[in-house]
C-alpha cells in the first residue's frame, strides 16, 4: 500500500523515463487517486531502501 509524505523540502530534476514505465506509474496513480510525481517518489525510496550492497564497492 502507498504511504505518502507531505511538506519535505524538495528540488526539480528531469529523467528519461521508457514509456512502459511511465503507463505503469499512471496506472498505479490512479488506482490509488494520487499523483504520479507521489508514486514515483515511493518508489525510489523504497528502492534506495532495499537496494543489496555491491560487492565491489569500496
Amino acid at each position: 500500500m502507498l504511504e505518502l509524505e507531505k511538506g519535505y523540502p524538495s528540488v526539480n530534476k528531469t529523467f528519461r523515463i521508457p514509456v512502459h514505465v511511465v503507463d505503469q506509474l499512471e496506472k498505479l496513480a490512479g488506482e490509488y487517486n494520487t499523483s504520479v510525481n507521489k508514486v514515483v517518489i515511493q518508489c525510489l525510496e523504497y528502492s534506495l531502501e532495499n537496494i543489496a550492497p555491491s560487492e565491489n564497492k569500496k
